[in-house]
């Protein structure tokens, strides 16, 4: 059935879009949702599965060092007849969250794109088309974006589910990339992505905004005045019996928003053996020249000579390196031997020096007094006005950016941090608090009271009035509360939304976990640790460090249930947050991920500091842990760069473990050989190597492993009333792309692919799911497997799922 235009637009203005009648059924595979359901029916977020996992593919450096995909070296697994390949996966998964970024946002170079699942070509087409939209839907914004509509990165967030297999690949090596997907043990409930289906429900109500779940029966609000002290708290709403929050919403008038001014300007940029020419009028009774020149700071010590008529008269000095984001002005003074008398000169900047390139977007020439001439650089008619030129150009394009406040604006915007970051919001669920959190930093802006428009929570930064909309269910009760943790007095209002329902045996409480405090040289930023069963999905991130921004050079690391190798391994700060190049275009929303902040000392920024705040919703992608879960955040180049830092990771979780290791074997020991029942040929070699994601300076491990090209099987113990089984091998992969024939207790199951490889750290954890089908009400499973390739083993350890 298809909603007609006139009722959409009342289901649209009412908040909520209900799902259509074949996506409610929930199946009983322990997926959650899948495929656009992922969307649809964001009431089962709070859903903990069981046989998912989340991984990601990416252009990472595998030596540990900061390489991250600038010559492409870790960026293609191998090459086919099509080009690089950068993602492939056997059996049964979902593709989630595809980033890129390469030549400042611009990925024509990339050329085409390539998604194959389950053996069908489901996307061929120019990257950059793709994520400008040209596809149609369901690949249009905001499921896909590009670099302005993401600041330096683009991005692709359609769930494209498949039963058998996945492969992307791009027509030339892409360098920076990401590809996050799900893995599940069975095929149970998965049809593949079929990219006809325009799911224009879904598109709807992500440009919407507002509470993007399926309406709830019974909802009833509890509206609160807030006249908060210093030191005090107050009660928001309680509830008793079971049943689901959704949706606060908090305003706060003293924490307004403070707009500095801005102003777009177009420009270029030319780097080594470059330079520009222009004309420009001057009063000939001149006693010489001052010539001014917009740059962006960011870029350092940029040194040109200037030459007046072909006579080099001046030399621009080396320019300081200011806040990104800001616009800056630098002038150089012109001799009158080389101006007096004349009616208009002909100046040429040459590259001398600098960080990266010379830029240039306006020019402001002064003689005899008064302003004679501007040269507005990158418009075509002013260019030609002033016979312009430019030779070895490296940049062209435009920037928005702000100029230095008013003492009394940034005194307002003072003000407004202190409450943003003072104020905290605090949940408990069956008498357990798991939310302790900064407001502006939970709402997704923690620098400043500037617009959020993310999937689960809104800052409408007009209005000073916060909103979130994550499911977040009880047993017993519900109490939310606001502690003023400010030296001032706060007023406002607030509202919490609750409905009465049981809860669900498979779902999870919501936490968000919180901290702030200075970085810690040689170790990475913590999002989120914790321990029993649950899944991570989102951060808010709020960040201060040095005007150059290089803190934002800090890879994400995320390691699940003990595994020594991350399942998840990114190549920057803000590559996680899908933009790219320090954000080189400033502030943005998606529904996914954004940037909605970035201070600079003269907008609101400590002196000598550079502030930013982003957000990252990992929905689909959420990432699921049975026992235990680290979700951590490098800053700098190799942990070294000093900040201050603050975060908030949205999660669900239980409490309890949801697997437990039942059994281990260690390949090459004969004792334990003889015990699981090992056969299999290959010679006992000993390899001592560090991990792959291991940091710098890690601890190597030193163990026995065999590599063999014939058959191999063990047995190894289980849990008889288990959900299914994670068989966790570690291997030497030296050798890339190792690939078996799987049966387990004489199941036939998909092969067991991995298509890393890695000679640096030679070291790999990896999964293989085992279906319940397979293991469930047994005690032992018989694993058989057939090499491909020649096949690497150190040890094998089983998991039980419960």
């Amino acid at each position: 059935m298809r909603l007609n235009k006139v009722l959409l637009a009342a289901v649209l203005a009412a908040g909520t879009l209900a799902a259509p009648a074949q996506a409610q059924a929930q199946p009983a595979s322990g997926k959650g949702a899948v495929g656009w359901d992922v969307y649809r029916r964001l009431d089962r977020l709070p859903e903990l599965t069981t046989g998912v996992q989340t991984k990601q593919f990416s252009s990472f450096d595998r030596t540990a060092d900061n390489n991250d995909g600038f010559e492409g070296t870790y960026s293609c697994l191998h090459t086919s007849g099509q080009g690089c390949v950068i993602a492939e996966h056997t059996g049964a998964g979902e593709v989630q969250a595809i980033w890129f970024t390469r030549d400042g946002g611009d990925v024509t170079k990339t050329g085409t794109i390539t998604i194959e699942l389950d053996g069908r070509k489901v996307v061929e087409a120019s990257l950059q088309d793709l994520v400008n939209g040209k596809l149609g839907a369901p690949f249009v914004y905001p499921l896909v974006g590009n670099a302005d509509q993401s600041s330096g990165g683009v991005y692709v967030e359609v769930p494209m589910p498949y039963r058998e297999s996945m492969r992307i690949t791009t027509e030339h090596n892409p360098l920076f990339h990401h590809v996050s997907y799900r893995t599940f043990a069975d095929a149970e409930g998965v049809r593949t992505f079929d990219p006809s289906d325009k799911a224009q429900d879904v598109i709807d109500r992500l440009k919407a905004g507002g509470d993007p779940k399926p309406a709830l029966p019974g909802a009833r609000t509890h509206d609160t005045a807030i006249d908060l002290a210093p030191g005090r708290s107050v009660r928001l709403a309680r509830t008793h019996g079971s049943g689901l929050l959704s949706q606060i919403r908090l305003r706060l008038p003293q924490a307004e928003q403070v707009l500095p001014e801005t102003e777009a300007d177009e420009g270029r940029a030319f780097g080594k053996d470059g330079s520009s020419e222009f004309t420009v009028k001057i009063d000939p009774e001149n006693d010489g020249v001052r010539l001014t020149r917009r740059i962006d700071p960011a870029i350092g010590k940029q040194v040109a000579k200037v030459l007046v008529d072909g006579q080099e008269v001046a030399q621009w000095p080396p320019s300081k390196v200011g806040a990104s984001g800001m616009w800056a002005e630098e002038s150089v003074d012109l001799p009158a031997s080389a101006t007096r008398g004349k009616a208009q000169i002909t100046i040429k900047n040459v590259f001398q020096s600098s960080d990266l390139d010379y830029n240039e977007f306006t020019y402001w020439v002064d003689s005899g007094g008064e302003r004679t001439d501007t040269v507005d650089v990158g418009d075509a008619a002013d260019e030609a006005a002033h016979d312009y030129t430019i030779a070895a150009q490296t940049w062209q394009g435009e920037r928005t950016f702000a100029f230095p406040m008013e003492e009394d604006e940034l005194a307002r915007v003072r003000a407004a941090q202190e409450v943003l970051q003072g104020l905290r919001l605090r949940i408990a669920f069956d008498g357990r608090r798991t939310v302790d959190a900064p407001v502006g930093e939970f709402f997704g802006s923690g620098h400043a009271m500037m617009p959020v428009k993310s999937l689960m929570y809104a800052v409408d930064a007009g209005t000073s009035t916060m909103s979130a909309w994550w499911p977040m269910p009880y047993r017993k009760g519900a109490t939310v509360e606001l502690l003023n943790g400010t030296g001032r007095a706060i007023e406002g209002e607030a509202s919490v939304t609750s409905a009465d329902r049981p809860m669900a045996q498979n779902v999870g409480y919501f936490g968000a976990q919180s901290h702030a405090g200075a970085t810690t040289p040689g170790t990475s930023w913590p999002f989120l640790k914790a321990t029993g069963q649950g899944k991570f999905v989102g951060v808010s991130h709020t960040m201060r460090g040095p005007t150059n921004r290089n803190y934002l050079e800090g890879d994400e690391r995320v390691h699940v249930d003990g595994s020594r190798t991350p399942q998840i391994h990114g190549t920057g700060t803000e590559d996680f947050y899908q933009a790219g190049w320090y954000f080189n275009r400033e502030t943005f929303n998606t529904p996914f991920h954004g940037n909605p902040v970035h201070l600079a000392p003269a907008t609101g920024c400590p002196e000598e500091s550079d502030c930013t705040s982003a957000y990252r919703l990992m929905i689909g992608d959420a990432v699921p842990f049975g026992s235990a879960i680290t979700f951590d955040i490098e800053h700098g180049w190799t942990n070294n760069v000093e900040g201050v830092y603050s975060s908030t990771a949205y999660w669900y979780g239980s409490g309890r473990a949801a697997t437990k290791r039942t059994d281990a074997l260690t390949v090459g020991d004969p004792a334990s050989e003889r015990t699981h029942r090992y056969t299999g040929q290959g010679e006992v070699t000993t390899l001592e190597s560090a991990f792959e994601g291991d940091l710098e300076n890690a601890d190597t491990l030193k163990a026995t492993q065999r590599v063999t090209e014939g058959p191999v099987s063990f047995r190894l113990r289980i849990d008889r009333g288990n959900k299914g089984v994670e068989l966790r091998r570690t291997s030497d992969q030296s050798r890339a792309g190792q690939r078996a024939e799987v049966t387990v207790n004489g199941h036939r199951l998909p092969d067991w692919t991995q298509p890393l490889g890695n000679e640096s750290r030679r070291w790999l954890e990896d999964t293989y799911q085992i279906p319940a089908s397979a293991t469930r009400g047994r005690g032992e499973i018989t694993v058989r497997l057939t090499p491909k390739t020649p096949w690497s083993a150190a040890s094998y350890t089983a998991w039980s799922l419960r």
